[in-house]
């Protein structure tokens, strides 16, 4: 009997279960951080009727955004990595919410470029995946990380589907510029949320002190590993495709005679079908080969949106692609930074990650701003939307022979 117990006590200090303070506090933040940002095409329309600015003006501003977190993921990863997460998290509630509130009270371009533009995108970019994933990573198992991602990619998923409605609810009970305000007020509970993930790269269950590595050594391995350039290239595409459609959406869906409150049920609905996809992401991610479901998910997108485009437009076919382009919206997140701990480990991984989601937010920016630029221009998103397609192909080819395992170290004493 005794033989029973002790073998079963190894088994469960083999197999821990999950952390589940550090899981639930880190994806509250997720849903805080990621809820307004990508509520921002509700606030389009109605701030370019008061300010009489044009869509270059805002998509711009959007593009700061997403430039903004990019650029400053590696570093803020970085500064997580070894001075601890809570710190980097407490900055991004506080200039997150400084943000917002100079968007809402933003009288010229300028200010809506500083405010909506670069403080809200550094504020995304100490308080979002990279940083988040960093923290659960040091704390579960590598057998458990793909769940662990899932469920915190789920999280952010769950504050596009909370702040869709919420957003447009307060624009239409007070306005864009008091509805800012109040979203900003929400951001200030970040820093307090983020007490249970304090600790660097040093810290957490599973922690690495067996091979030490400056940055620079990092980023030499990390830029001579032909898998991590291939995701690094691929994850491009992504931030391209979903930020496009986050910021121009509930545009497009006015210009196709469509009434706009479909605008709300198709990014909640994303938001909804995300939380599926991001788990269902983290449990296929845990069983089967990452860069072939990661390629299998970039070509599904461009199936997708040639669907949407090429049939006829209703009020329906905007719910199904709403649906269907949900499931596969943050499904790359878990898959895509559990390569990068597979292959480098935790030591660095918020550097690393922050890496490829700079790569993730040049693809936003440009998705963005071209959005807005060719609209004014020609008049129509559509090149916008088939550049995409392209691109979705281009990302599956680019998966498809990344190798899923460590990298090649000298053995250690």
């Amino acid at each position: 009997m005794s033989a029973v117990s002790s073998t079963a006590t190894r088994a469960s200090a083999a197999s821990p279960g999950l952390p589940w303070l550090i899981i639930i506090a880190g994806s509250l933040i997720a849903v805080l951080t990621f809820g307004p940002r990508s509520a921002m095409g509700f606030f389009q329309l109605p701030m370019l009727a008061d300010t009489g600015w044009d869509r270059t003006t805002f998509g711009l501003a959007m593009a700061f955004q997403n430039l903004a977190w990019g650029v400053s993921q590696p570093f803020f990863g970085a500064i997580a990595d070894k001075y601890g997460t809570w710190r980097v998290l407490a900055f991004s509630g506080l200039v997150y919410a400084a943000g917002l509130t100079i968007m809402a009270f933003a009288d010229a371009p300028i200010w809506l470029h500083i405010g909506g533009g670069v403080m809200v995108g550094l504020g995304v970019g100490s308080g979002s995946f990279g940083i988040l994933l960093s923290a659960f990573a040091r704390n579960v198992t590598p057998q458990q990380r793909s769940m662990a991602f899932g469920i915190c990619t789920a999280a952010g998923s769950a504050g596009m589907f909370l702040f869709a409605p919420l957003s447009q609810g307060l624009i239409s009970a007070y306005s864009w510029s008091d509805s800012l305000v109040y979203m900003g007020v929400l951001m200030l509970l970040v820093p307090l949320f983020a007490i249970p993930l304090r600790g660097n790269s040093t810290s957490g269950t599973q922690k690495e002190v067996l091979y030490k590595q400056s940055i620079g050594e990092a980023l030499t391995e990390a830029m001579g590993h032909k898998s991590y350039v291939l995701l690094v290239t691929g994850f491009f595409v992504c931030g391209y495709q979903v930020a496009f459609i986050t910021a121009h959406f509930p545009a497009y869906i006015g210009d196709i005679g469509i009434d706009a409150r479909y605008a709300v049920i198709a990014l909640a609905l994303i938001g909804f079908f995300n939380i599926i996809g991001s788990l269902a992401a983290g449990f296929i991610g845990q069983r089967y080969s990452k860069p072939y479901f990661l390629s299998l998910i970039y070509i599904a997108r461009s199936v997708v949106v040639s669907a949407f485009l090429l049939l006829p437009q209703s009020p329906t076919s905007v719910i199904i692609f709403a649906a269907v382009m949900g499931l596969l919206w943050l499904s790359t997140v878990p898959p895509t930074n559990a390569l990068v701990a597979i292959m480098f480990g935790t030591r660095h991984l918020g550097l690393l990650g922050g890496i490829v989601f700079l790569s993730h937010q040049i693809g936003s920016f440009l998705g963005v701003w071209m959005g807005g630029y060719l609209y004014d221009r020609l008049g129509s998103y559509d090149p916008v939307w088939w550049l995409g397609v392209a691109l979705g192909v281009f990302a599956a080819i680019v998966h498809w022979p990344i190798q899923e395992k460590p990298v090649a170290r000298p053995a250690m004493a």
